[in-house]
């Protein structure tokens, strides 16, 4: 199946429906109905480009599990629409102030691929008006008011979805602000669509350094020479790239898959960053793991792998991420963990994430 290497046609041709999905995996009728069912109220959405990497014929595929809307979905509804009190923490549109010195941008509510286990399904890919350039400017107004603020992430959706020129024009507004020192991108892009990736992207990037990007692979299957490819263009612009992973019942969560993964990232140049628990959101629940699996995992790789190798695992809440360690973790029970962040606060986890090994869905879910 021809894929043409550019970002705009992958846009303009990815798939939405099952006729179109079907050209990549084999579906039952009843696949294709839960499909289509899922999808009339989560959207989804797969760039040609992604949708190559799945395997035609096994439906534990990883890359399927993440961007093919699972019946699962709409079982399970202990999740909640905005587990990180984003909303209640956002003095202008689209701007979330979570800590003292930054804050996070929110100019699109598109991406290349709707991740089924995306922190924000409550908006991506609806037309909101959090997006809107007079959105925007009151959010980077608020920024200039605003002199604690030091370091500004520019997130969605996914901001490289938008244009060269509206990326460039948010640039240089944040640019004329003097106490703005860092500038980072959120984007799943290198993963997702790695064409976006542009020489001429790089190169207006460039130009309003310091500029990071941490972007989002899962799972080795995704480390492919586009992706690496796309890596090595924002590395000789001098952008410096780190990876945000998710941990995600059957896709990653084992030893083996996740140092695969992480030598992967650093073959690429690519330094894992963060392993985040997944996020409580709804429609999720068939992603979640036991936290003492991430707290496994790190164990496993400690003295077993390079030290920059090993990511921090995290679990964000509505008072900050937190490092997930033995001297974070204060309390662990079978309903609830309790949590110490950056700046010596507790949080008692009580929603559903305590789940364990020998009973990880509710009998609902399985």
């Amino acid at each position: 199946m021809e894929l043409i290497d550019d970002w705009q046609w992958q846009m303009a041709n990815r798939i939405t429906d099952v006729a179109a999905l079907s050209q990549y995996v084999d579906l039952t009728e009843a696949e294709a109905s839960e499909i289509n069912t899922v999808g009339s109220k989560f959207r989804w959405a797969i760039t040609p480009y992604y949708a190559s990497l799945m395997d035609r014929r096994n439906v534990n595929c990883p890359i399927r599990k993440q961007a093919i809307p699972s019946i699962l979905e709409l079982r399970c509804f202990r999740g909640l629409q905005d587990p990180l009190h984003e909303e209640t923490q956002s003095p202008a549109p689209g701007l979330i102030h979570r800590y003292p010195d930054r804050v996070a941008l929110t100019v699109s509510s598109v991406c290349a691929v709707y991740c089924r286990h995306c922190t924000r399904k409550r908006f991506v890919g609806q037309p909101v008006p959090r997006t809107t350039w007079s959105a925007v400017s009151a959010g980077i107004e608020y920024i200039r008011q605003t002199e604690a603020i030091r370091d500004v992430l520019i997130t969605g959706g996914d901001p490289f979805i938008l244009p060269d020129e509206r990326l460039e024009r948010i640039l240089k507004e944040l640019r004329s602000i003097d106490h703005v020192e860092i500038i980072r991108f959120g984007t799943r892009t290198p993963c997702t669509m790695p064409q976006r990736i542009t020489t001429k992207l790089c190169d207006m990037l460039a130009k309003y350094h310091p500029v990071w990007v941490n972007t989002h692979f899962n799972h080795p299957r995704e480390l492919t020479e586009e992706a690496a490819q796309a890596v090595d263009r924002l590395l000789r612009a001098g952008i410096p790239v780190g990876n945000q992973s998710v941990l995600l019942r059957g896709i990653n969560d084992d030893i083996d898959t996740m140092k695969k993964l992480l030598h992967g990232l650093l073959k690429m140049r690519v330094r894992p960053y963060y392993l985040y628990q997944c996020d409580p959101v709804i429609g999720t629940e068939h992603f979640w793991t036991p936290l003492e699996t991430g707290l496994d995992l790190i164990d496993q790789l400690q003295g077993y792998t390079t030290g920059f190798a090993v990511p921090q695992f995290i679990v964000d809440s509505p008072i900050g991420k937190i490092p997930v360690s033995r001297s974070r973790l204060l309390e662990l029970t079978e309903d609830h963990a309790v949590l110490r962040n950056y700046e010596g606060k507790t949080i008692t986890i009580s929603y559903p994430m305590q789940l364990h090994s020998h009973s990880i869905l509710p009998a609902a879910c399985q």
